[in-house]
């Protein structure tokens, strides 16, 4: 399959969170394409790069290991999220600002600064909170973790009360 056509039909499936309703999408392959906290799974399909956007959804009550890592992570297993596979495609610095902070660990909130600084450009404060606000897959490559320099939370695609949940979440 070109990578510049759709793929067919992903699976999706949405569990209950105290953060709210979560939703994950993933490909044949049980890799995670987007996720986050909404009950909408076209809300998540559309973030999905067009070169690896399924052209359908099909509803499953789970998703295996990631509903089991979602359940578990919101249980108080932080690191349950961390084996499970992503794939999102962008240009060079983006998919490795992903790669960063799937690296930056729970309860240890970076800045803006420090994550453009850990990407590798340092200047680049804008490109980083650019990476965090087109991530697709939320949990999976925890954007939540990237906050402002006054210590404010900044943006989350689904809210920040979510965002200070998470966070206190992971500060426990």
């Amino acid at each position: 399959m070109s990578s510049e056509t759709p793929f067919g039909t992903a699976d999706y499936a949405t569990v209950a969170t105290p953060a709210g309703p979560f939703t994950a999408i993933v490909d044949a392959d049980g890799v995670v394409l987007a996720s986050g906290w909404t009950a909408d799974p076209e809300e998540l399909r559309v973030l999905i790069h067009p070169g690896i956007r399924p052209a359908a959804l099909r509803a499953r009550d789970a998703l295996g290991a990631v509903t089991r890592a979602v359940t578990e992570y919101h249980a108080g297993d932080l690191t349950a999220i961390d084996g499970i596979a992503v794939r999102q495609v962008s240009g060079p610095f983006l998919t490795h600002a992903w790669e960063i902070l799937r690296k930056v660990p729970a309860g240890a909130p970076v800045t803006y600064t420090d994550f453009a600084a850990i990407s590798g450009r340092p200047a680049a404060t804008r490109a980083a909170a650019n990476a965090c606000a087109r991530n697709a897959a939320a949990l999976f490559v925890p954007c939540h973790r990237v906050i402002r320099t006054d210590g404010s939370l900044g943006g989350f695609r689904y809210g920040l009360p979510i965002k200070r949940w998470l966070l206190d979440h992971e500060s426990a």
